[in-house]
Order: structure tokens, then C-alpha cells, then sequence
């Protein structure tokens, strides 16, 4: 299997149409409306039900850091990449179908519990083969414009389908929500959404099966081991990887601990606006909305900085400037305050996300990129737990909430200072013939 060496546009659009795609699980089921109406409505906003979903997505970490090591080397083995990428998919959408069913009752929180974790599995294993796919459409000289530009697709995706749901089933105080006037009895305007957003997602993955050609197939392997014979193999390989290059398990390390803060301040952004900076709950959406138009903006110009400077300065840059945003967002106070720096942060959340996948693809050899990407994906699991447990012991030492953004910038640095010392990836000439120096 071999690197790309032309970019077919078509090609690169179908693929970040997957990412466009993919924003109906990540923004509408896990962030913004299946994990509020589950804890809220279903749940009655018992505490209770807000551990219970906090044990879900955890019990999720964990089967992901199991399976996505072996589900990317056998996806390389295989050959099978955009296979792999469309199964997994396809589980997504029907998890997420299935949320329909969960009605507004107790009895139903732990089945919808159950939903949005399988759905996070299945969407975090289609993640590994789908960055793996990233060495298909892009050249060593446009990986990262490439990478960002999908980055950019599935930002602007959660944009439009936040709005058509906000409009369109959630907004209104009356017995029907939204311009369709869908009835709110039994969480119905909610569960319309499952639907919608299973369709949208479905949609927009079907032009990556359809243009990305499959890689080609490896030769075949009469001893294709299984499930053990992988793990036996993937710890043989951290074995060769540690002695032959142990700056690309550096990165792993620092990329898990800056992951980990990126995510935490989109679990608990909409918890502080409320109740740290008194944005109104509905407003909290159309922040969320902007939000993600400003890191998709963010996404494009880093990515094209990129393959200029290299993904590391890209990454450092972008981990100052959402440090130094977080501090700022420690001492002052009030809505305004809150939009300005709040969408100042979010800009670098962008960049560095992006980079950090381009990081990794650029570092990989050819027919390796899914074993990686799935390292890339266990690791970031790995310390899943730790922002979040900063956030609440900050809050619970100093009884505020706003102090948990310590706890988050105490990741974000911690990740920075791992990051310093990692070698960075060399960079192709701007033609895209060969290595320069290592930036």
C-alpha cells in the first residue's frame, strides 16, 4: 500500500463529507441533545442520571482502548480500510435510529444509556479507519490542508444540522416544538431527531464508499492471526516502535493528555455558560453554533499554515493560545465576556485537532496508518478520565465551578510541555519531492 502522490479533488471531497456527516453523532447525539434529553427529560434531571451517563461513555473508553489498536492493524492487513470505515458506520447510524424508541420515561434511561455508548464505540472505531484513509487523498505536501479541510467539513456539518434541529423540532415554549409543530408528548420532537440525524449521517458517508477507491489489497497471509495473534503482534510492534522510534510514542503520550483537555471543554463549555457566565440554555445552542463556525475557520487556516511550518507549531501555538484564553476565562465574568473568549479558545481547538491527526499520518509508513491511528485512538482513551476529574476536583476544593477551568488548563499544559520535546515529523519540499529538515 503506497502513499497518494496527486490529489483527486473529488476524491478529498467525498472524504470530508464523511467528517460532515459524522457531526450528527458526535454534535446532536452525544453533546448537545441526546445526552441532555437522556439526563434531563428521561432522567428528570435526577443526579443520578447524570453518573449513569458519565458510566456509559466511560464503559464505552474502555471497549474503544480494547479493540481500535486491533481493528486498525487488521483494517492495514486487510487491506480493507473503507470496509472497515462503512461497517462501523453503519453501526453508528443504527444506534443512533434506535434512540426513536427512548421515551420519556425512567425505564428507558439505561436502554438509551446503552445506544449512545455503543454508538460511541462504533463512531470512534470508524474514526480509526477513516484517518487512516487520510494517506489515500492527500500527498506529503498537502496532508495538511487536506486534514484540516475535513476538520473545517465536520464543524460546518454540526452548524447546519444543529440549526435545522433547533428550528425545525426544539425551539418553542407550546405543546409543539419547532417549525414542523411536532408534538412534545413522550419526547416525540426529540426522538424525530434520532432519525434525522441517522439519515444525515447515512447520506453523507455514502459518497466516501462510493469515489475512495479501497486500498490495495496486501498480500495474502496464510497465518492471518486472530484476535489474540493481533494483540500478540500490536505488543510486538510497541516493542519495535519503542526501540526504533520513540518519538512517535512520545507523541502518542503528549497528543492523549491535550486530547483529553480539547474534549473536556466541550463536555463542560455549556455547563460554565450556564452556570458560571449566565448565558441563557437556549442561547447556549447558538453558541455552539458559533463555536463551531469559529473552529472550522480555524481548522482551514491551520491546516494551510501546516504544510508550511509543520503540525508541531502548529499544535504548540494552538495550545498556548487556548491556555492563555482559559486563564483569562478564570477572572472575568458576565455573557459577553464569555462569547468573546470563549469563541477565541475554541479557534485554536480547531488547528490543533487537526494537526494532531496529520501529526501522526505524516510519521506513519505506508500500510501502517490504521495500526497507528488505532494506538492514536487508545491512547486518547487512555486518560479520557483525567480532564474531567480535575474539572470536578477543582470545583469540589474550592466549591465554584469556575475553578474547574484549572483543572483543564492544567491538562492543556501538561500536554504542551510533553509535546515540547517530541521530534517533529520531516516536511516534503513544496513540490512535494522529498523530506526537508526536521522543524
Amino acid at each position: 500500500m503506497t502513499r497518494a502522490t496527486t490529489v483527486v479533488r473529488r476524491r478529498v471531497l467525498a472524504w470530508a463529507l464523511w467528517d460532515w456527516g459524522s457531526a450528527a453523532f458526535h454534535a446532536v447525539a452525544l453533546t448537545f441533545v441526546f445526552s441532555v434529553y437522556l439526563t434531563d427529560v428521561v432522567g428528570d434531571g435526577r443526579p443520578e442520571a447524570s453518573a449513569a451517563l458519565g458510566f456509559a461513555v466511560g464503559a464505552a473508553g474502555f471497549v474503544i482502548a480494547l479493540l481500535a489498536p486491533v481493528i486498525g492493524q487488521r483494517a492495514d492487513a486487510t487491506g480493507r480500510r473503507k470496509l472497515a470505515t462503512g461497517v462501523w458506520t453503519a453501526c453508528t447510524i443504527a444506534a443512533m435510529a434506535g434512540l426513536f424508541a427512548i421515551r420519556d420515561d425512567p425505564a428507558y434511561l439505561w436502554p438509551g444509556l446503552a445506544l449512545l455508548a455503543v454508538g460511541s464505540v462504533a463512531a470512534e472505531l470508524a474514526q480509526v479507519s477513516y484517518n487512516a484513509m487520510l494517506a489515500q487523498v492527500s500527498t506529503p505536501a498537502t496532508i495538511g490542508r487536506v486534514s484540516g479541510f475535513g476538520w473545517a467539513m465536520g464543524y460546518l456539518g454540526g452548524i447546519v444540522l444543529l440549526l435545522v434541529v433547533y428550528y425545525g423540532f426544539v425551539a418553542g415554549d407550546g405543546p409543539t416544538a419547532g417549525l414542523l409543530g411536532l408534538p412534545r408528548d413522550d419526547g416525540f420532537n426529540v426522538r424525530a431527531v434520532a432519525l434525522v440525524a441517522a439519515g444525515w449521517f447515512l447520506v453523507f458517508a455514502l459518497p466516501l464508499l462510493l469515489r475512495v477507491p479501497e486500498t490495495p489489497r496486501p498480500p495474502a497471509r496464510p497465518d492471518r492471526p486472530g484476535v489474540v495473534g493481533a494483540y500478540r503482534a500490536l505488543f510486538a510492534d510497541l516493542a519495535a516502535l519503542y526501540r526504533d522510534d520513540r518519538h512517535t510514542l512520545y507523541f502518542l503520550g503528549a497528543s492523549a493528555l491535550f486530547r483529553d483537555g480539547l474534549a473536556a471543554i466541550f463536555t463542560v463549555g455549556s455547563v460554565l455558560a450556564v452556570g458560571v457566565y449566565g448565558i441563557g440554555a437556549d442561547d447556549v445552542l447558538l453558541f455552539g453554533v458559533a463555536a463551531n463556525v469559529v473552529a472550522a475557520a480555524g481548522a482551514v487556516a491551520g491546516g494551510r499554515l501546516e504544510d508550511r511550518v509543520g503540525p508541531k507549531r502548529v499544535i504548540v501555538a494552538s495550545l498556548v493560545g487556548m491556555i492563555a484564553a482559559a486563564v483569562v476565562l478564570l477572572v472575568v465574568s458576565g455573557p459577553l465576556a464569555f462569547w468573546v473568549f470563549g469563541l477565541v479558545l475554541v479557534l485554536f481547538v480547531g488547528p490543533a485537532q487537526s494537526s494532531s491527526r496529520t501529526f501522526l499520518a505524516r510519521l506513519a509508513a505506508p500500510g501502517h496508518e490504521g495500526q497507528l491511528f488505532g494506538l492514536y485512538a487508545t491512547t486518547g482513551r487512555a486518560v479520557s478520565f483525567l480532564a474531567p476529574s480535575l474539572f470536578g476536583l477543582f470545583v469540589s476544593l474550592f466549591h465554584a465551578q469556575r475553578a474547574g477551568i484549572a483543572g483543564i488548563i492544567v491538562v492543556l499544559l501538561a500536554g504542551l510541555l510533553a509535546l515540547v520535546p517530541v521530534r517533529a515529523p520531516t516536511l516534503p519540499d513544496r513540490a512535494g519531492n522529498g523530506p526537508t529538515a526536521p522543524l
